[in-house]
């Protein structure tokens, strides 16, 4: 099964508006106008069975409505991620809520969500992630709306790792996006039931991605796309071309994915 581990998609009620928005920021073209309908498309042309949908709650009142919407998402061609936002007061009823909807994990988003990854005030939600048993996947690296203060960089995502060794953590874009010279030498390797998504890495050279899935291991990659910002196509194309056994690109490709959401 082949399973892109990162997209997203949007309430109709919002998608056109959410997708000229970051279009605008990113300067990018999107594969999709953010619908579920779309996604799924690009899913059939591209060769994906399932995606993994994230969304992201920018202020406290909107992760209740994202997660029931996400619920409604999940099953079918899609395994749906919740989010909270780590200002709320009722992040412990909100995982709560996450869990009762068969959600399969957490997003968080640094950047749009104003924290850096390693921040003191976050100790108390990952704490509450770990004992809820879920898998908490967070934008990392470089992001248009804040070109200037990266907020999960390589060495405050170790600090963070290290104060929460059972936190089942995956850091999106291959450790950090487009710093992936500092992934391969302060992040690879590092003990924990921590995975890098392959999400956005078109721009990623094949021989540093090469690298860093040999020093972090093929057993911790996740096959991501981004989409509708990267095409599930292009970086599948990117894995099959690594100098990796055949054994360990079906892992990349959804063995790993399904291991992690026990879809076995």
């Amino acid at each position: 099964m082949v399973i892109d581990f990162h997209v997203h998609a949007f309430n109709p009620k919002v998608a056109e508006k959410a997708v000229e928005k970051l279009q605008a920021c990113s300067g990018i073209t999107p594969f999709t106008r953010g619908t579920a309908e779309e996604t799924i498309q690009r899913f059939d042309e591209w060769g994906v069975d399932k995606g993994v949908l994230l969304s992201v709650a920018t202020k406290p009142s909107q992760q209740r409505v994202i997660n029931d919407w996400c619920a409604e998402q999940d099953g079918g061609r899609f395994i749906s991620f919740g989010g909270i936002h780590p200002d709320t007061d009722d992040y412990e009823q909100e995982i709560a809520h996450i869990k009762e909807l068969g959600l399969h994990g957490i997003k968080l988003h640094p950047d749009y969500q104003g924290f850096m990854i390693d921040d003191e005030r976050m100790d108390k939600i990952y704490d509450a992630i770990e004992r809820a048993d879920l898998p908490v996947i967070f934008h990392s690296g470089y992001d248009c709306v804040s070109p200037d203060l990266i907020h999960s960089t390589p060495d405050r995502a170790l600090r963070m790792i290290k104060k929460h060794p059972k936190l089942k953590v995956i850091l999106a874009h291959l450790g950090a996006n487009m710093m992936w010279e500092q992934v391969r030498d302060v992040l690879a390797g590092v003990d924990g039931e921590v995975y890098f998504d392959t999400a956005f890495t078109s721009m990623c050279p094949d021989e540093l991605m090469q690298a860093i899935v040999e020093k972090h291991g093929a057993d911790r990659i996740l096959f991501a796309s981004d989409c509708p910002w990267d095409s599930s196509y292009l970086i599948k194309e990117k894995i099959l071309r690594l100098s990796i056994s055949e054994d360990n690109k079906d892992k990349i490709l959804g063995g790993n994915a399904e291991r992690l959401l026990g879809l076995k």
